[in-house]
């Protein structure tokens, strides 16, 4: 069976995977339904939380005529949760229910420990017996898999099989997203890389970043220069993915560059038939 998870297949090809933050609302998914994006983040840390908005959302991502085409059950898009607490609060039931409603990963906002990265990745795995391979870390999540099976299109026992963290598990269809955004998080991201796997891709958090720094939101300052140099490195020496939420068209030739292979862009809507309409009416 391909990939089901567009994401994890553009990076484990040893390509660049595209993505975008949405809001975890119906009228967002089927903005982004028909978009070329690899990966859509439902931004739940700064949004409300909701369940059942978000399992609409998730609903409205599908275009069942483009899966038909593209013959793979892979939604694109692929949906993925960031969820609202942050890693010292050690939560687990925001993304034991993203997970259960089908979002293939999770990113996980202001992660700064070995600890707080080890429960990050259990709270996305199920449990197994002391032992067997790839154990560690010991999965916490409960067992409910039907919804998700179904947003999947695959069979109970295909889901388990596959809702194992990559690249832990080769298999494994569900992407850990760490982000890195404070100071501490910078020291302790060798010692997170080193001692927890399964974590998928390191995302810098540049705005917290920037505020803990005294530059808010200036992310073209000497110190986030530094700081994302630093987070780039790390990353690079472990062979981890990492990604950049601020990609543009002025600055991603130099993101390309600096190695960042999860490019996060604002969404661009066009409306050409306005467009074409205010030119030909003299608008434009």
């Amino acid at each position: 069976m391909a990939r089901l998870n567009s994401v994890i297949a553009a990076l484990e090809s040893g390509q660049h995977a595209f993505a975008a933050f949405a809001a975890p609302e119906p009228a967002a998914a089927l903005d982004f339904a028909n978009t070329d994006y690899d990966g859509l983040v439902f931004e739940a840390e700064h949004k409300a939380w909701d369940a059942t908005t978000l399992r609409d959302t998730l609903q409205y991502l599908l275009d069942r005529r483009r899966i038909f085409e593209a013959g793979t059950l892979a939604p694109s898009p692929t949906p993925l949760v960031r969820v609202p607490v942050n890693g010292a609060e050690f939560g687990q039931w925001h993304a034991k229910q993203a997970l259960d409603l089908g979002a293939y990963g999770i990113v996980w906002p202001h992660i700064t420990t070995v600890e707080e990265a080890r429960n990050a990745v259990a709270a996305c795995r199920y449990p197994r017996l002391p032992g067997e391979d790839r154990y560690e870390p010991a999965g916490v999540r409960g067992d409910a898999p039907t919804a998700a099976a179904r947003y999947w299109g695959i069979s109970n026992q295909e889901y388990y099989a596959k809702a194992d963290v990559w690249p832990l598990d080769p298999d494994g269809e569900i992407l850990v997203v760490l982000m890195i955004e404070d100071q501490r998080g910078i020291e302790n991201l060798p010692s997170i890389l080193e001692q927890v796997p399964g974590i998928g891709l390191v995302l810098i958090g540049e705005g917290d970043l920037s505020q803990e720094l005294g530059v808010p939101r200036q992310l073209e300052h000497p110190s986030m220069v530094e700081a994302r140099r630093r987070i780039v490195g790390i990353c690079s020496d472990h062979g981890v993915v990492v990604g950049h939420p601020h990609v543009t068209a002025g600055n991603i030739e130099r993101v390309l560059d600096e190695g960042y292979r999860f490019l996060m862009s604002a969404p661009v809507r066009s409306y050409p038939g306005l467009e074409l309409g205010r030119k030909l009416t003299g608008r434009s």
